[in-house]
């Protein structure tokens, strides 16, 4: 039997780390055979060798968002626990994205994340093809608004194919804006997550954010921006080539789509799908994939990911 002793840098450190009820030490009990003992700053962990070594990873690894002034939540200690008992424990620390919203940081979940955002760093033009839940257009999102923070950007364009799904455009109520609001909700809910309401409306009114259909890119040049384009599985061969070309001076541009959730008519070629055959041999373009491994949304998405993935494979061997 080891133990080893952990020393808190004080009682509100102790507060952040520990979770409310010490809801954080039980999950970490709950996963790795070791008996945890918290006594004001002194944590004390005992059991096997190896299970407490590991228990100690997480809690250095925790430690030092922590101590960056970061809150700690159970959803941190879940994922980080989960890389860890997955043997695919990364320096998280210095792959952390900032964002002003909350006084939080977004950081990688899975080895396909820390590529993409690896992709995002090194890459003018990135597409992301994963399923949902998988962090895709939430890291992009990240992503962007460091960037402009760190004035990489002077504006960031999130845009989306709008494709009707069961209601005309036509006879939904209100003018072309609020037809079209609906489709955009996801990007908006991305950024208001990262941005305080009142920074956020302020950016959209000066139009260094925009939010738009990919219908309105069309004949621009965007010089000078972070360009997203999600949902990019629903657009046209023809929308792909118009958005990709449309990048000006120093811009970089993301893609993000998932090629199992197509939304356009069967007998359409998906731009998405085309793409991958058509720009994987441009140096400076990265294809990054994403699988249910790296859903980070709640923890039955993954299986219920999954159990779709097994019953389409199926029905293709029996059909």
């Amino acid at each position: 039997m080891t133990t080893k002793k952990i020393f808190l840098r004080d009682e509100e450190e102790a507060l952040n780390f520990y979770g409310e009820h010490d809801e954080n030490l039980k999950l970490l009990e709950k996963n790795f055979s070791a008996k945890i003992m918290a006594r004001g700053t002194e944590l004390s962990i005992t059991g096997e060798e190896e299970e407490v070594n590991r228990v100690v990873k997480v809690v250095e690894d925790l430690r030092s968002i922590s101590q960056k002034g970061y809150p700690i939540s159970s959803y941190d200690f879940y994922w980080t626990i989960k890389m860890i008992k997955d043997n695919k424990m990364m320096d998280n620390v210095t792959e952390a994205i900032p964002v002003p919203s909350k006084k939080k940081i977004i950081r990688p979940r899975s080895m396909g994340q820390k590529i993409y955002l690896d992709a995002m760093r090194e890459n003018d033009i990135v597409l992301c093809i994963g399923p949902a839940g998988t962090g895709k257009t939430y890291l992009a999102v990240a992503m962007a608004i460091h960037y402009l923070r760190e004035k990489r950007f002077s504006r960031i364009i999130l845009t989306r194919p709008v494709v009707e799904a069961g209601e005309k455009l036509g006879f939904l109520p209100g003018d072309l804006q609020e037809k079209v609001d609906p489709y955009l909700r996801p990007l908006y809910d991305a950024l208001q997550d990262m941005i305080e309401i009142d920074r956020f409306q302020n950016l959209l009114t000066r139009g260094i954010i925009e939010i738009a259909p990919l219908a309105y890119m069309r004949g621009r040049t965007l010089n000078d921006s972070f360009v997203i384009l999600d949902e990019a599985q629903n657009t046209s061969p023809d929308q792909m080539k118009m958005l990709l070309t449309r990048l000006g001076a120093d811009s970089k541009a993301v893609v993000t789509g998932d090629i199992t959730q197509i939304d356009i008519p069967r007998e359409k070629v998906s731009g998405l799908v085309q793409a991958q055959s058509v720009l994987k041999d441009i140096p400076g373009i990265k294809f990054v994939y994403l699988t249910e491994s790296d859903v980070v949304r709640h923890r039955l998405v993954r299986q219920i990911i999954k159990a779709y993935e097994n019953h389409r494979n199926n029905e293709e061997k029996t059909g």
